[in-house]
């Protein structure tokens, strides 16, 4: 939960505050998980909706700080990519624009499709696209410099 509220924010605390928030919208809607799915996959469904209705319109432009330890920690070890590469993943996916990191996670990381991200988000297919695009291409920059 922690990594994939880390990687949607974009920022240590705000993430810590999702995984609460996820856990106590959980306890919550307990007696609405109906079992036509495994839990784990409502809870996560659960969590990316958290977080993606506590960021709509807020600003968090100036709070994008994630520390190596947070790098580091948010991927198992037995998926760390080559020393060095993973951080600098994780640092520059933190710090795209929110829209674009968003966008970018849900598709490239999560696996969600355009259509069921742009109904999440609140945005057209066709911006889920752009957006994605423009993440992809600022990635690339800055992973080149």
């Amino acid at each position: 939960m922690y990594a994939l509220c880390l990687r949607l924010t974009g920022n240590r605390a705000d993430a810590e505050e999702r995984v609460q928030d996820v856990f106590v919208r959980a306890w919550r809607k307990l007696p609405l998980f109906r079992g036509e799915s495994a839990f784990s996959t409502w809870l996560y469904r659960l969590a990316v909706n958290v977080v993606l209705s506590s960021g709509r319109g807020a600003s968090r432009a100036g709070q994008r700080h994630t520390s190596l330890q947070d790098s580091v920690s948010a991927d198992p070890p037995d998926r760390m990519p080559p020393e060095g590469l993973g951080i600098d993943l994780e640092r520059s996916i933190a710090a795209l624009p929110d829209g674009a990191r968003e966008v970018f996670v849900l598709y490239d990381v999560e696996g969600y499709s355009h259509a069921e991200i742009a109904r999440a988000c609140g945005i057209a297919t066709g911006t889920s696209k752009a957006q994605l695009f423009r993440a992809r291409r600022l990635l690339r920059e800055m992973l080149e410099r």
